[in-house]
C-alpha cells in the first residue's frame, strides 16, 4: 500500500509553501533601496543606460551594421542568381545560364567572408563592453567602498561583476545588432521583391506587418519573465551564501531541516521561472513561424500559375525570387526575437547597475601631473590628519553622526577616540579612509585635501587594521604579502618578528606555506590579527589606521598584539578607534571621546577642560 502521508506534516509543509510564496510576493513589489537611493530606476533611465552602452560600443555597431548591410544585398544577389539558375533548370536551358550558377557561387563566399566579418567585431565589441562595464563597476566599488555594503548584499555585488555581466555578451553580440540593422535588413528586402514581383511583395509585407504585434505582446510578457528569474535567483544566490556563513548556528540552533525546505522552495521557484521564459521564447518563435509560413503558402498559391507554367523565364525567376525571400525576410526578426531574452538580460543589468548609483566624480585635477603636485609629502614620522568642520548623516531627516567635528593630529601624533557603541567612530574612520564623503567640511593629509586625490593615490599613505581580518583562501605567505607582494624576503622577515607571527609559525603544519582562510587551517583571532600587523608592516604607509584590534580578545592575547602595534606605531601617525583602555598608556597619545557628534576631549580618559595634549589639537 502506498504510504500516507501524515495530514500534519501536509498542512505545515503547505503553509512554508505560502508563506514562502508571499515572500516572494514582497520581495518583488517592496522597495529595497537604502536611504537616499532610488529603488528603482525609470524608463528614462534605463533607456539612457542602453544609450550610454551604445555610444561606447559605436565603432563595434557600426563595423557590425555595415557588414550586415552588406551580407543583405549580397544574399539578394544570392537569391536572385539562384532563382535565374532554377528557372533555368526548369526551362531546360541551364547550360545558357552557367553565369548564373558562377554567380551564387561568388556570393556565397561573399556572404561568408562577410558573416566572418560580423561575427569577429561582434564579439570583439562585445568583449571590449564587457571589460569596460567591469572597469567601471570595480572602480564604482573602489570608490565607495565597504560603505556599499550596508545596503548591497556581497552576493549580489559578486553576481553582478561576475555572472551577469558575462550574460550580457548575448545582449552585446546578439541583440543589439539585431535591433540596430532589423528594420533597414527587412526593408530591403521587402523593397528588392516589390520590385521584382510587386503581387508577391505585398503579401510578404503585409505579412511582415502583423509581428510587431506579436512581439510586443510576447515581449513584455517575457521581459517581465526574465526580471523574475534574475531575482529569483539573485535571491537564491543571497540566500545560499547567507547559510554557508552562518552554517554553525543553523546546526546549532536545530534549523537544518526547516532551511533545507526554504532552499528547495527557492530552487523550485527559479526552476518554474526559467521555464516560464523559456515557454514564453518558444512561443515567440512560434508566433514568427506561423506568420512566415502563411506568407510562404499565400506567395505559392498566388504564383502558381507562373511556377507551373514556365515559358516564360523572366517571370519565372521573379517568382522564385519572391518564393526565396520569404525566410530571408522574416530572417532578421526572427534574430531579433532569439535575442530578446539578451534584452531582457541587459535592462536587468541597467537596473543593477542604475541602484549603486553614478560614479563619483574623479578628482578636479586630473590633468597629468597635476595630482602628483597635489600628493601629501610625509614627513620621516608620519602624516599630519586635520578635520575642519566635517559633517556627516547617513540619511537625510537623520541626526548628524559627525556634527561640524575639527581635528588636528601632528605627524608621529596618536590619537585614541573613545565612544559607546554607535556613537560614530568607523564613521570617522571610514571618512579619513575616503569610503564616504562628508556632507560639509573638508579632511586634509598632510595638507592635502583628500577630495581632490584618486583613490589609488590615497590608500598608498593608509594601512588599515580593522575588527576581523579578511584571511584569503591560500597559503600564510600569500596572506602577508597581500600587503606589499614585492617584498624582498629580508623584509618579509622583518615584518614576521615585528608583528610576532613568527612565535606561532612552527605550530603550523607547512609553516609560511600552510594554507588558511576558508577551507584552509584555522588561525585564533590573536594570530589573524597579527597575520594584518605583518601586512600593514609590509605596506609602510605614513598613517596607520585602526577600528577595535582587539575586539574579542582575550587579555593576553590583547597584551600581546598592543606590544606589537607600539613597535608598528613608531614614525607613523596613528588614528585608532577603541573601547579598551590599553592603549591608554602609549606616549604622546591622546584620547578623544565622541558625544552627539561632538568631540570631546579627554585626559587620562577624564573630561578636561583644557587641551594638554602632544599628538592631536583641536
Amino acid at each position: 500500500m502506498p504510504r500516507q502521508q501524515d495530514p500534519a506534516h501536509k498542512t505545515k509543509t503547505m503553509r512554508g509553501e505560502n508563506a514562502y510564496r508571499r515572500r516572494m510576493i514582497k520581495d518583488e513589489t517592496r522597495e529595497t533601496a537604502a536611504p537616499n537611493r532610488k529603488s528603482t530606476p525609470d524608463r528614462a533611465q534605463i533607456k539612457a543606460w542602453h544609450r550610454a552602452q551604445g555610444r561606447e560600443n559605436r565603432l563595434a555597431i557600426g563595423c557590425n551594421i555595415l557588414a550586415g548591410l552588406a551580407d543583405t544585398l549580397a544574399m539578394l544577389w544570392q537569391g536572385w542568381e539562384l532563382a535565374l539558375f532554377v528557372a533555368a533548370l526548369l526551362n531546360r536551358t541551364a547550360a545558357d545560364h552557367l553565369e548564373a550558377l558562377l554567380g551564387f557561387l561568388a556570393a556565397s563566399v561573399l556572404r561568408i567572408f562577410l558573416g566572418w566579418l560580423q561575427d569577429r567585431s561582434i564579439v570583439h565589441g562585445g568583449q571590449q563592453a564587457r571589460r569596460r562595464l567591469r572597469s567601471s563597476l570595480l572602480k564604482r566599488l573602489q570608490q565607495e567602498g565597504p560603505a556599499l555594503l550596508r545596503w548591497q548584499h556581497s552576493a549580489m555585488l559578486g553576481t553582478l561583476l561576475g555572472e551577469r555581466i558575462e550574460a550580457l555578451e548575448g545582449y552585446y553580440t546578439q541583440w543589439r545588432p539585431a535591433s540596430a540593422s532589423w528594420i533597414v535588413a527587412q526593408g530591403l528586402i521587402l523593397a528588392a521583391v516589390i520590385w521584382v514581383a510587386p503581387r508577391a511583395g505585398l503579401v510578404l509585407a503585409g505579412f511582415c506587418l502583423t509581428l510587431p504585434a506579436f512581439q510586443a505582446f510576447f515581449g513584455i510578457a517575457t521581459a517581465r519573465a526574465s526580471r523574475r528569474e534574475f531575482l529569483a535567483m539573485a535571491r537564491l544566490q543571497t540566500r545560499f551564501l547567507d547559510r554557508m556563513q552562518g552554517l554553525a548556528t543553523i546546526v546549532l540552533a536545530g534549523r537544518i531541516e526547516s532551511e533545507a525546505q526554504v532552499m528547495e522552495q527557492a530552487m523550485t521557484s527559479l526552476r518554474r521561472r526559467t521555464v516560464k521564459v523559456l515557454r514564453l521564447a518558444f512561443l515567440t518563435s512560434a508566433a514568427t513561424d506561423f506568420a512566415m509560413v502563411g506568407a510562404l503558402v499565400t506567395i505559392v498559391i498566388s504564383e502558381s500559375h507562373v511556377l507551373m507554367h514556365h515559358q516564360d523565364l523572366s517571370r519565372t525567376s521573379a517568382a522564385l525570387f519572391a518564393v526565396f525571400m520569404v525566410p530571408e525576410a522574416f530572417g532578421p526578426v526572427r534574430r531579433m526575437a532569439a535575442a530578446y531574452q539578451d534584452r531582457a538580460r541587459g535592462k536587468a543589468m541597467a537596473e543593477a547597475v542604475i541602484e549603486l548609483g553614478p560614479l563619483p566624480p574623479p578628482p578636479p585635477l586630473v590633468e597629468e601631473g597635476a595630482e602628483s603636485a597635489l600628493l601629501p609629502r610625509p614627513e620621516a614620522w608620519g602624516l599630519s590628519v586635520d578635520f575642519k568642520d566635517v559633517s556627516y548623516r547617513w540619511a537625510e531627516g537623520q541626526p548628524e553622526v559627525l556634527d561640524d567635528v575639527t581635528l588636528h593630529v601632528q605627524p608621529g601624533g596618536i590619537l585614541i577616540i573613545e565612544g559607546t557603541s554607535g556613537v560614530g567612530k568607523t564613521t570617522l574612520l571610514e571618512l579619513l579612509i575616503g569610503f564616504i564623503q562628508p556632507q560639509s567640511g573638508k579632511i586634509l593629509l598632510g595638507g592635502a585635501d583628500i577630495a581632490l586625490l584618486s583613490p589609488t593615490s590615497l590608500t598608498e599613505l593608509i594601512a588599515w587594521i580593522g575588527q576581523k581580518p579578511v584571511l584569503f583562501s591560500g597559503s600564510l605567505e600569500e596572506n602577508i604579502l597581500f600587503g606589499n607582494p614585492q617584498a624582498t624576503p629580508e623584509t618579509l622577515a622583518e615584518a614576521l618578528q615585528a608583528s610576532g607571527v613568527a612565535a606561532f609559525l612552527d605550530q603550523l603544519p607547512a609553516g609560511l606555506q600552510t594554507r588558511v582562510g576558508e577551507g584552509g587551517y584555522g588561525l585564533s583571532g590573536g594570530q589573524a590579527q597579527r597575520v594584518a600587523i605583518a601586512r600593514a608592516w609590509l605596506k609602510n604607509a605614513p598613517l596607520l589606521v585602526l577600528d577595535e584590534p582587539t575586539a574579542h580578545l582575550d587579555a593576553e592575547a590583547e597584551a600581546g598584539i598592543v606590544q606589537a602595534l607600539e613597535a608598528l606605531m613608531r614614525s607613523r601617525t596613528v588614528v585608532l578607534a577603541t573601547h579598551s583602555t590599553a592603549f591608554r598608556q602609549l606616549s604622546h597619545a591622546q584620547c578623544i571621546s565622541l558625544q552627539h557628534g561632538k568631540v570631546v576631549f579627554l585626559q587620562d580618559g577624564t573630561r578636561s577642560g583644557t587641551d594638554p595634549r602632544k599628538g592631536a589639537q583641536a
